[in-house]
């Protein structure tokens, strides 16, 4: 079961509506005393359906949920669509600057904050969720993959477990790569990342960026689970592809 909401951030964007999408299991409604972990999302309609996909294709997290009957709430909302680099300044925790964008303001911790301080209560107010620490995680791919990175580190006091596929690491490694190696990460904090492996062309140094940022997280105790994908590349095809392996390392050995 999917719920499609409309919500506004306005800090962000103001009285402008976007979509939230709330995939709850089946089975919670003949059994209205389970209750389950919560994955929060970003770029949320690129998660569920083809129809709302940015570029025509989604993750397919419906489909795979429901057949493997995944005991998990996943909470997605929309990324800004605005053309003045709208989503990477809400999915970058850093002020950078890029030829192909110009300057790009980071509004990444207003971001969270909202997630953090009203999405997550919303959600927890209205599903059957674990709302503690251990049963939180937090995922997305490429600007989103970058947030997940900045979740896990920054607010590790509330996400135990992300999954950051294809993370967008180039927007300053080494200001993650310090803000990793300052945090002291639960013990029990879980990290899934991975790149395609034709994505690293893509600018110099980004083999070396991610070998980095995991080296700053093996070495800080965060349980990494790493992977270059054979033949990978920056799109959800190839991301739905990675969704067993995930979802497979954020319930590893979860009470």
């Amino acid at each position: 079961m999917i719920l499609t909401r409309y919500i506004t951030i306005p800090r962000l964007t103001g009285k402008e509506k976007r979509r939230s999408y709330v995939y709850v299991p089946d089975e919670a409604r003949e059994n209205p005393d389970w209750r389950y972990p919560v994955l929060y999302m970003f770029d949320g309609q690129n998660v569920f359906f083809d129809s709302h996909a940015t570029y025509g294709k989604s993750w397919g997290m419906l489909d795979y949920l429901q057949a493997n009957n995944v005991p998990l709430i996943v909470a997605a909302v929309e990324c800004n669509h605005h053309p003045d680099n709208g989503r990477l300044k809400e999915y970058s925790p850093f002020t950078f600057e890029e030829e192909r964008f110009g300057r790009v303001e980071g509004k990444g911790k207003i971001t969270m904050d909202w997630l953090i301080n009203v999405f997550k209560p919303i959600i927890d107010r209205n599903f059957p969720t674990l709302p503690d620490r251990q049963h939180t995680f937090i995922a997305g791919s490429s600007m989103g993959g970058l947030m997940t990175v900045y979740a896990v580190t920054k607010y590790n006091h509330i996400f135990s477990r992300g999954a950051a596929l294809s993370p967008s690491l180039w927007v300053n490694t080494k200001k993650l790569d310090r803000m990793i190696r300052r945090t002291d990460f639960g013990k029990d904090t879980v990290l899934y990342m991975d790149y395609g492996s034709e994505e690293f062309g893509w600018k110099p140094d980004m083999m070396k960026g991610y070998n980095q940022i995991c080296s700053a997280f093996t070495e800080s105790g965060v349980m990494l689970t790493s992977r270059i994908i054979p033949g990978g590349t920056h799109q959800e095809a190839s991301w739905e592809k990675q969704i067993p392996y995930f979802i497979h390392t954020l319930f590893y050995n979860l009470d």
